[in-house]
């Protein structure tokens, strides 16, 4: 039977991405859980503040801007929708499309869901301090911006 306290071996516990991975995955729990504290889901405070930051829009447009599949948009507008966090009407160009707005009660979930956030970036973050947190930020983006710029990179062709 294994003992629960081993270490995972050194050559692995060390290593850049091992880290990166094993704190994202605390990262995802305390969100989920702190989300799911005040019924509500990543995707929720996703498309809320995808809204309110770029005003109503089509379900598509609101799929490339929140980075939300199209296949789970739906179910979550249809969800925001019920709670009265969201409004969808006909769009007046295309009858077909529908345009999806934020309503008062959609902002005020926001904020409520911003405070969780908040509270859950500070318990992930709690070891570090504050300059610490924003060197590890700046750190973090550098690295996404990196892979992100890479992976959008047409690829060149062998000469």
């Amino acid at each position: 039977m294994e003992n629960p306290t081993d270490q995972p071996p050194a050559r692995w516990e060390n290593l850049p991405s091992w880290l990166l991975t094993q704190t994202a995955g605390h990262a995802h729990r305390l969100v989920t859980d702190g989300f799911s504290s005040v019924h509500a889901r990543g995707y929720y405070y996703r498309l809320l503040a995808t809204l309110e930051e770029f005003g109503p829009a089509s379900q598509a447009t609101l799929s490339r801007r929140s980075g939300i599949h199209v296949s789970d948009m739906v179910a979550t507008i249809n969800e925001l929708a019920d709670g009265d966090l969201v409004d969808r009407a006909p769009d007046p160009s295309d009858r077909r499309r529908n345009i999806i707005s934020l309503t008062a009660a959609g902002r005020r979930q926001l904020r409520r869901l911003e405070k969780k956030l908040a509270e859950c970036q500070d318990e992930l973050l709690a070891p570090l301090s504050p300059q610490e947190r924003q060197q590890l930020t700046e750190l973090l983006s550098k690295l996404l911006d990196h892979h992100r710029r890479r992976a959008d990179a047409p690829e060149e062709p062998w000469r």
